[in-house]
């Protein structure tokens, strides 16, 4: 069974919609990441699929609630319980037996030895891994995680990655929003939102293939409106394409398609 959202629009009022016919499938056993920048609209489209706010136009496919492993952006776990606690109050309201499989996620997530420790006591990135542990322990059929790695130290967003790819090859449909593109391209598909908007989607590779003109790496660049520090040089933007252009990679994909919505293309 495939989740997601078709052609949905969510409209707080005010003039402009959070999510303006946006379409997104989640398929088993796959990983689809929602990127975009701040007020995007990453957040109220995973919250639509985790049940919360009212679509004013559009379908969704989701499962049972009971079915749906949902972590928000500030983890979701309680501070003032343990890790354990925090644990045991999902089973009881999930009325599950999460005992064995609650063992074997903190072991995967490295927190076994913090069992007893307050949530509040845990670092960043600690508590980002037990908001997906939590999102995990029912085994959930859609897990929609809101930017599980933000904030998060670099072997702290490798250990989540690998509780991600483990629920996937689990069977289950996975949906994160992402601040980072590296995060993205290991993701079967992505989804790019501007300004409530779908701006790219589908693969990685397909993104990135897709990419209209050419990228060119210059010391200084001959028009700074389509270009971009890389390092200690300049990518360079040309919509009518070079001779002398580089391989394209996800990043300026992204970038050149925000120049191209900025232009009104």
């Amino acid at each position: 069974m495939t989740w997601g959202v078709e052609d949905l629009t969510v409209d707080f009022g005010g003039g402009t919609p959070a999510l303006d016919g946006v379409t997104l499938e989640a398929r088993p056993g796959e990983v689809t990441a929602v990127v975009g920048g701040d007020g995007a609209g990453k957040t109220t489209l995973l919250r639509v699929l985790a049940g919360v706010p009212i679509p004013s136009r559009g379908r969704v496919h989701r499962p049972d609630a009971r079915k749906i492993g949902f972590m928000p952006a500030t983890s979701g776990a309680l501070r003032d319980l343990t890790v354990a606690e925090n644990l045991e109050f999902i089973a009881d309201a999930h009325r599950f037996d999460a005992g064995e499989r609650a063992g074997l996620l903190l072991e995967r997530a490295g927190l076994a030895p913090f069992r007893r420790r307050l949530a509040r006591d845990l670092s960043g990135g600690m508590r980002q891994k037990l908001g997906v542990v939590l999102a995990m322990l029912t085994a959930p059929d859609l897990l929609i995680l809101d930017e599980p790695t933000t904030g998060v130290d670099p072997v702290s967003r490798s250990e989540v990655w690998r509780l991600i790819g483990s629920a996937a090859a689990g069977g289950t449909a996975v949906v994160v929003a992402t601040a980072y593109l590296d995060e993205a391209e290991r993701a079967t598909t992505l989804l790019m939102l501007h300004g409530g908007r779908a701006l790219l989607a589908g693969t990685p590779a397909d993104v990135t293939a897709a990419m209209p003109g050419a990228v060119v790496d210059r010391a200084v660049p001959t028009d700074r409106d389509r270009a971009w520090p890389r390092g200690a040089r300049w990518r360079q933007w040309l919509p009518g394409g070079s001779p002398d252009a580089e391989p394209p990679d996800l990043e300026d994909a992204v970038i050149v398609a925000m120049l191209g919505a900025g232009a009104g293309r």
